[in-house]
């Protein structure tokens, strides 16, 4: 299987693929934990359906120690007793945060709950993270970009 579009050897893609990965950086050397990083980025990869993305953040996360327990536990996060408080509540905004075409948008007792567990750098952290991954989500999907090659750490 292969891309529509090579994001990554196109010239406009590639510029404009270096500016929306330092945003990233922002976001990644931001007080936001490393590991609730990764549970946004993969859970609204699932919600997305973005393969490429939802490969490369279980395994960034595996790499990192995160166990698989939590990692098979995301999509049902609501059930599972292993993620924390926090980690709920940023998992919680991130499917709100996610799904806003399906006219609910984020109502403000989700947003109390994440407000509750992050600082003000946090929740700008969390919000930008959020808007990031879906951009990233919607690149991938949009271009079928193929997904299980992944090995982390290929993209510097």
């Amino acid at each position: 299987m292969n891309a529509r579009l090579d994001l990554f050897g196109t010239p406009v893609a590639g510029k404009f693929l270096r500016f929306v990965n330092s945003a990233g950086k922002v976001v990644s050397d931001s007080a936001l934990p490393a590991a609730t990083q990764e549970l946004v980025k993969i859970r609204a990869s699932q919600i997305n359906g973005c393969g490429f993305c939802t490969d490369m953040h279980t395994k960034d996360a595996a790499h990192a120690g995160e166990t698989s327990v939590r990692l098979n536990l995301v999509a049902a996060w609501r059930e599972a007793t292993v993620f924390t408080d926090a980690e709920r509540a940023a998992l919680e905004l991130t499917e709100h945060g996610t799904r806003i075409a399906d006219g609910s948008g984020v109502p403000d007792e989700v947003w109390e709950r994440a407000a509750h567990h992050y600082d003000e750098d946090q929740l700008a952290a969390l919000v930008s993270l959020i808007a990031l991954i879906n951009a990233y989500n919607r690149l991938n999907v949009l271009v079928r970009q193929p997904a299980g090659d992944y090995q982390p750490g290929m993209f510097g």
